[in-house]
C-alpha cells in the first residue's frame, strides 16, 4: 500500500497519469508509422509526382535524354569510321586471294583445291611470283615487311609426318604419328620460283599434312582522310595453306589474313585539320562527364533503396518476403549504372583510338554499342509511368522467372536435337557439320525459316539415313513449332491477365497493402521537408526505442 501510494504521488507530482504516457507514445509510434509509409510512397513516385511532392527537379530524367541524344550521335561516328576500318581489311583479304591463289575465282570451291602433284608446285611457284613483283601488280600502296634496310623473307613450311610407308594396294601400312615440321626462308625477289630458291625441297605426298606459306605485308588506310581522321598502319600477316589432312586425293588452298594496326611513325597531312580531332575529343570528354553524373545519381537512389529497404524491413520484424525486398532495389537503375559504366569504359577506348594510342576498334565497339543498348532499353522505365505502357513492362518482369524456367527445359530438348543431328546428318549435310551451324539450323527451323532447303540438301547416298533425317526434322518442327512456341506464348498471356485483374483489383503484397494506408496526394503538401517535423528523421525515434526494447 505504501508502494502503490508513493507510486501515485510520484505520477500527481508530475502532473500525469500513466495512461497519459501510453497515449503519448501510442501517437508518437503512429506518427513515425505514417513518416515511414510517406518515406516509402515517396521513393516510388514518378519524376512528375516527385517534383510536386517536394518541387525536387527531375535531374535523372534529364540526364537520361541528354545522355541518349549524345550517345547515339557518339556510336554514329565510331561506327561509320569502324566502318572504314572493317572494309579495308575484307577489301585487302579478297585482293590477296586474287594475287596470290592461281585462277581464283569469287564463291569457287573446286578452284580452290588441286588435284595433281605438279599443280602444286606450280601454285607454291605462282605465289612466289606474284609476291616479287607485288609492286610492279598491285593497285593498292601494299610494301614488303623490312628489318632494317632488308627485307624480311617469305617463310615456305611443310608439315609431314616423320616416317611412313603406305601401300593401299596390299592393305597395309606402317606410320610414324609424330609430326615434323620443315621451315625455309625464299627471297622472291632474288629467286621467283621454288626449284630456284630450294633445289633439294621436296614435297612428301604421301606423308603431308600440310603446306604453309606465310609472309606480311604492310598497308596505310588513306580513306579516314577524307573524314578528317588520321590513317592507320596495318600489317597484314598473311597464310596460305594446302590443307592435305584428309589425303583423298583433293588438296584444299586457303589464304587468311591476320590484321594489326599500329599507329604510323611519321606522317604529314596537308589541306587538312586536325580541328575535328579535338573537338571530336572535347565531345567523348562531355559524354564521359554526363556518364560519371548519371552513375552518381543512379547510384544514390540505389543507396537510398537499400536504406528505406532496411528500415521497413525492421518496422516488419524481420518478416518481409523477397518478393517486397526487391521492390525496393530497382532494376532500371542497376541496368543504368551499367550502361554508364561501359559508355564510360568505350569513350576512353575511343578517345585513345582517336589520338593512335590504341587501335582496339572490336572492343571499342563492344563497349560503347552495348552501353548504347542499355540506354535505349532504360527508356522503357520512364514510358511505364503511363498506365497503358506499364502493364507491358510488369508482365514482362512477372513473366521472367516462368520464362527462365521454360528455357531451361526446352534448352535440355533442343540440345538433344542439336547432338542427334550432328552425329546422324553431320556427314550427309553441309548444315549439320558442326554443333554451331546445327545449331543455327534448329533456330531458323523453329522461326519458320529455311524449312525448304534443309529438307532438300539432304544427300541420298543412305537410304536410313534419308529415312532418320525425315523423322528427325518432322518431329523437330512439330514438337518445337506446336507445342513449345505455343506453351511459351500462353506463359507470356497468363501472366498478361493475371497482371491486369491486380490492377484492377485489391493490393497483392504486404508492401502495397502497407503502402495502401497513405492517401496524400503528391500535391498535398505532407512530404515536403519541414525542419521542425524533420520528414528525413521522422523514423530514427521508432528505429532507436526498437533497438533499445530488443536490448
Amino acid at each position: 500500500m505504501e508502494e502503490s501510494s508513493d507510486l501515485y504521488d510520484m505520477h500527481e507530482t508530475n502532473g500525469s497519469p500513466p495512461w497519459d504516457d501510453h497515449d503519448h507514445r501510442c501517437l508518437e509510434e503512429l506518427d513515425n508509422v505514417e513518416c515511414l509509409r510517406r518515406k516509402i510512397k515517396f521513393f516510388f513516385m514518378n519524376p512528375c509526382e516527385k517534383y510536386h511532392a517536394r518541387g525536387r527537379k527531375p535531374w535523372k530524367l534529364l540526364l537520361q535524354i541528354i545522355k541518349i541524344a549524345i550517345i547515339t550521335i557518339q556510336l554514329v561516328s565510331f561506327g561509320l569510321s569502324n566502318q572504314m576500318v572493317v572494309r579495308f581489311k575484307e577489301e585487302n583479304l579478297m585482293t590477296f586471294k586474287h594475287l596470290f591463289l592461281k585462277d581464283y575465282v569469287n564463291g569457287g570451291m573446286d578452284m580452290n583445291a588441286v588435284y595433281r602433284q605438279a599443280d602444286v608446285y606450280d601454285h607454291i611457284d605462282y605465289v612466289l611470283e606474284q609476291y616479287g613483283h607485288l609492286y610492279n601488280i598491285t593497285v593498292g600502296n601494299h610494301e614488303y615487311e623490312k628489318n632494317g634496310t632488308f627485307y624480311n623473307p617469305l617463310t615456305v613450311c611443310q608439315e609431314f609426318y616423320r616416317n611412313g610407308t603406305i601401300y593401299p594396294g596390299n592393305e597395309t601400312f606402317e606410320i610414324d604419328a609424330q609430326v615434323k615440321t620443315d621451315c625455309f626462308n625464299v627471297y622472291p625477289m632474288d629467286h621467283p620460283s621454288l626449284r630456284e630458291a630450294l633445289p633439294n625441297f621436296k614435297l612428301h605426298f604421301k606423308r603431308m599434312l600440310s603446306v604453309k606459306i606465310t609472309f606480311v605485308l604492310k598497308a596505310i588506310n588513306l580513306q579516314t582522310v577524307r573524314h578528317r581522321e588520321l590513317p592507320d598502319c596495318y600489317d597484314f600477316t598473311v597464310v596460305i595453306t594446302f590443307d592435305n589432312r584428309a589425303h583423298s586425293g583433293r588438296m584444299t588452298v586457303d589464304l587468311e589474313s591476320d590484321v594489326e594496326i599500329n599507329e604510323c611513325r611519321d606522317w604529314k597531312v596537308t589541306g587538312a585539320s586536325a580541328r575535328n580531332i579535338y573537338l571530336t575529343v572535347l565531345f567523348d570528354c562531355f559524354i564521359i562527364i554526363t556518364c560519371i553524373g548519371s552513375f552518381a545519381l543512379c547510384a544514390r537512389s540505389v543507396v537510398n533503396g537499400i536504406h528505406l529497404q532496411f528500415e521497413y524491413t525492421l518496422y516488419s520484424r524481420n518478416q518481409v518476403p523477397w518478393s517486397d525486398k526487391l521492390e525496393f532495389l530497382n532494376g532500371w537503375y542497376i541496368l543504368i549504372i551499367v550502361s554508364d559504366t561501359l559508355t564510360i569504359s568505350g569513350s576512353i577506348l575511343k578517345m585513345e583510338i582517336q589520338t593512335k594510342v590504341l587501335t582496339s576498334y572490336d572492343v571499342c565497339s563492344i563497349l560503347l554499342g552495348t552501353g548504347t543498348m542499355f540506354v535505349w532499353i532504360g527508356v522503357i522505365r520512364y514510358m511505364g509511368y503511363f498506365r497503358k505502357y506499364n502493364i507491358l513492362i510488369l508482365t514482362l518482369r512477372a513473366a521472367f522467372p516462368n520464362v527462365i524456367r521454360f528455357i531451361c527445359c526446352a534448352g535440355i530438348i533442343y540440345l538433344s536435337y542439336c547432338f542427334c543431328g550432328w552425329v546422324v546428318l553431320g556427314p550427309y549435310h553441309e548444315k549439320f557439320r558442326t554443333l554451331n551451324t546445327v545449331s543455327e539450323c534448329l533456330f531458323s527451323l523453329i522461326n519458320g525459316d529455311d524449312m525448304y532447303p534443309t529438307f532438300n540438301h539432304m544427300k541420298q547416298k543412305s537410304s536410313l539415313v534419308w529415312i532418320f533425317s525425315r523423322v528427325y526434322l518432322y518431329s523437330f518442327v512439330s514438337l518445337f513449332i506446336y507445342m513449345v512456341l505455343s506453351l511459351f506464348i500462353t506463359i507470356i498471356t497468363d501472366t498478361y491477365d493475371t497482371i491486369k485483374q491486380q490492377q484492377s483489383g485489391t493490393p497483392t503484397s504486404e508492401l502495397q497493402k502497407f503502402l495502401s494506408g497513405c492517401n496524400d496526394l503528391p500535391n498535398s503538401g505532407m512530404y515536403r521537408l519541414d525542419e521542425n517535423k524533420g520528414f528525413l528523421n521522422c523514423c530514427v525515434s521508432r528505429c532507436r526505442e526498437r533497438l533499445t526494447s530488443e536490448a
